[in-house]
C-alpha cells in the first residue's frame, strides 16, 4: 500500500485538531504580544506628555535660592518677579549658535524678590557690543530655568565676556548671591531688540520607560514561535510514524 500524498497527510483527521490548537495558541501569543507592545507605547507617550506639558509656576514657589539645581528644575517654565540690576552689570556669553550663525547671548542679573540674583538670558546677537538698557522697575517675566553650563574659559572683566554661563566662575566675578542655575527669558519685554533665544526642549524619554511591558511583548512572541515549532515537530513526527506503519 503506497503512502498518502503529502497534502492529504497534513490534512488527515488525526492532525486537524493539532492544527486548530496550534493556530489558536499562535494567534493568542501574537495578540498578547501586540497588547503589551501597545502598553509600552502608551507608557512612552504618557511619560513624554508628563515631561513636556509642565505648568508654569512662580520661581519662589519652586526653588529656594540656596538650594542646588536638581533634575526637577530642569527646563521648568516659571514666572520671576524682581528688578533688573544696572545695565553695566550685564555679560556677553560668546560662541552661542542660533540659526546656523555664531554670536553671543546677553545675560542680565535680576534681583529676585527675596534678595538673591538670577542670571537671565535676554536674547542673542550676532556680535558683542554696547549693552542695551534693562527694563526699569519691578517686572514679572516668563522664563525657563536651566542648569549652569560647563567651563569655557575665563571671564574677561574689561569686555564683560565669558564662554559659558558657569555659575561658580560668575559668583566670583559679580557682587551678587547667584542662583545655581540661570533663566532663559521667553518674554519679549526683556529682549532689548535682540533675537529671542529658544529654551531647549525636554530630553526624549528613555526607551527603558515601560521596559517590562516591552519584555512581556517579546516573551509572548517567543512563546508563539515555540508553539509553531512544536506544532511542526509533532506533525512531522506523526506523519513519519504513519509512513512507517504503512511501509
Amino acid at each position: 500500500m503506497s503512502p498518502r500524498p503529502p497534502l492529504r497527510a497534513w490534512l488527515s483527521p488525526g492532525l486537524i485538531g493539532l492544527h486548530a490548537f496550534a493556530l489558536v495558541a499562535v494567534a493568542f501569543c501574537v495578540v498578547m504580544g501586540l497588547w503589551q507592545a501597545g502598553v509600552y507605547d502608551s507608557r512612552q507617550h504618557d511619560e513624554q506628555a508628563d515631561k513636556r506639558v509642565v505648568p508654569r509656576v512662580a520661581l519662589s514657589d519652586l526653588w529656594v535660592p540656596d538650594e542646588p539645581f536638581t533634575s526637577r528644575l530642569n527646563h521648568r517654565p516659571v514666572t520671576i518677579d524682581g528688578t533688573f540690576l544696572p545695565a553695566a552689570d550685564q555679560i556677553w556669553v560668546t560662541d552661542k549658535q542660533q540659526d546656523g550663525r555664531t554670536g553671543a547671548w546677553l545675560v542680565a542679573p535680576m534681583q529676585v524678590d527675596g534678595g538673591d540674583t538670577m542670571l537671565v538670558v535676554r536674547g542673542w546677537a550676532p556680535e558683542t557690543g554696547a549693552f542695551p538698557e534693562v527694563p526699569a522697575g519691578e517686572v514679572t517675566i516668563d522664563a525657563v530655568i536651566e542648569p549652569g553650563e560647563g567651563n569655557a574659559g575665563a571671564f574677561d572683566a574689561s569686555a564683560r565676556t565669558i564662554g559659558s554661563i558657569r555659575i561658580p566662575t560668575l559668583i566670583n566675578e559679580t557682587p551678587y548671591d547667584l542662583y545655581s542655575g540661570y533663566a532663559i527669558s521667553t518674554d519679549p519685554v526683556t529682549s532689548g531688540g535682540l533675537d529671542p533665544v529658544d529654551p531647549p526642549r525636554p530630553g526624549d524619554v528613555s526607551w527603558t520607560v515601560g521596559l517590562r511591558n516591552l519584555a512581556y511583548a517579546l516573551q509572548w512572541w517567543v512563546f508563539g514561535l515555540f508553539a509553531a515549532f512544536m506544532w511542526w515537530r509533532m506533525c512531522t513526527e506523526a506523519l513519519a510514524a504513519t509512513r512507517a506503519k504503512v511501509a
